[in-house]
């Protein structure tokens, strides 16, 4: 699959915050729910994070040394921290000689207060590891996008995650990465026009600017079962910083023409993520979320 370079903004964009640390968003390896993706090295996208509760796995994205974001409908009201495991510094789950593989249980669940299952808005969570992890060029914190950041229609943007590469096919053993373009809201809206009317339904105050869509018109990739909670990414111009856009959280199917994938849009709730982990984390959750970027 050709791997092509986005087209996003400078780094010395007025956009960028002067808070923002370097420290986030950075892949010693990379280049520039999945389907249609390719395999992930060792050293890709180090903020993936693939946890199971139960018999239910999800991804999850790390913002700092303790913190890992996703989506809220990946929690359950009966999770302990004895039937949750959290992976990190893995590209191949079945790989038990990984000696990049640090493990952890869960410490806190932290899922947005207005997370409505009936519509998936607000599907978002945040979930406290057992104790930090240090960095390595394995393991890595992402920059989330922050307030007023704006995805244009078009934009080329990465998912990855370990979830389903087919109808048929379990889960997939090793990370993928997909590179599927923003589709714009109202586009999305359009694809997606009975699926929100039946959703305004349920909630007549749906807000439509929680969520954000990516993939083909054509469909064909996707992400998918499995996938859920991971990150939506896209990547500074002439830099190899990344920003997390969006967080996995539904679609009709898995890859199906006109029907997108649906993310929670993440810049809409950095003063809930900034407020609730700023005190918790000694500060070091700033770098991972001070960030502004318009495109």
């Amino acid at each position: 699959m050709e791997i092509r370079r986005p087209f996003l903004v400078s780094d010395e964009s007025p956009f960028v915050s002067s808070r923002f640390s370097p420290a986030c968003g950075k892949a010693a390896g990379s280049k520039s729910r999945i389907i249609g993706g390719q395999d992930a090295q060792l050293g890709d996208w180090p903020w993936q994070v693939y946890f199971t509760v139960d018999d239910s796995s999800c991804g999850g994205s790390l913002i700092s040394n303790e913190w890992v974001l996703t989506a809220a409908h990946c929690i359950t009201r009966s999770i302990s921290s004895t039937s949750s495991q959290f992976q990190l510094g893995v590209v191949q789950l079945d790989n038990v000689s990984n000696s990049t593989k640090v493990t952890r249980r869960l410490s806190e669940i932290i899922c947005h207060p207005e997370y409505d299952s009936s519509t998936s808005e607000n599907d978002i969570c945040l979930l406290k590891l057992s104790a930090p992890v240090d960095f390595t060029p394995y393991i890595q914190p992402i920059c989330l996008a922050s307030e007023n950041s704006t995805f244009h229609d078009g934009l080329l943007s990465w998912v990855t995650g370990f979830g389903n590469t087919g109808k048929l096919h379990n889960s997939h053993r090793l990370r993928q990465l997909l590179e599927v373009p923003i589709v714009g809201n109202n586009r999305c809206m359009c694809y997606y026009s009975e699926t929100f009317m039946i959703h305004l339904l349920f909630n007549a105050n749906l807000n439509p600017n929680n969520y954000m869509c990516a993939g083909l018109k054509e469909g064909g990739k996707d992400s998918c079962q499995g996938d859920s909670g991971g990150p939506l990414m896209v990547q500074l111009q002439n830099s190899s910083q990344w920003v997390q856009a969006g967080v996995v959280s539904f679609g009709e199917g898995c890859a199906v023409p006109m029907k997108p994938g649906v993310y929670t849009r993440v810049s809409q709730y950095q003063s809930w993520i900034i407020h609730l982990c700023y005190p918790r984390s000694g500060g070091q959750i700033w770098s991972a979320v001070a960030f502004h970027v318009a495109l």
